[in-house]
């Protein structure tokens, strides 16, 4: 998704140069500036529209790294007992 607002932004600017709207950038730097350009532009905006996706994501990461932890703290305790287990025999 964030490739997609970066395509549609470099195509807006693009365009914006064609048209004259925006500054076709210093002598030969036409493809650079208009890369640029749009990577300034598509940054915020994926910020701002992705913010729903970015936060589920980050629930699902959230949520196996608990898991993780309790399994690790399942099996320290599994161990814990087996060595107290050897040590009064």
């Amino acid at each position: 998704m964030r490739l997609g607002i970066f395509v549609g932004c470099l195509v807006l600017v693009a365009v914006l140069v064609n048209v004259g709207w925006v500054p076709a950038g210093l002598g030969d730097a036409n493809p650079a500036w208009v890369v640029l350009l749009a990577l300034v532009i598509s940054a915020p905006l994926s910020f701002i529209l992705l913010r729903k996706q970015r936060d589920e994501m980050s629930q699902q990461i959230a949520g196996r790294v608990a898991g993780a932890k309790d399994k690790l703290a399942a099996n320290r305790s599994q161990e814990d007992a087996a060595d107290d287990a050897a040590r009064v025999n």
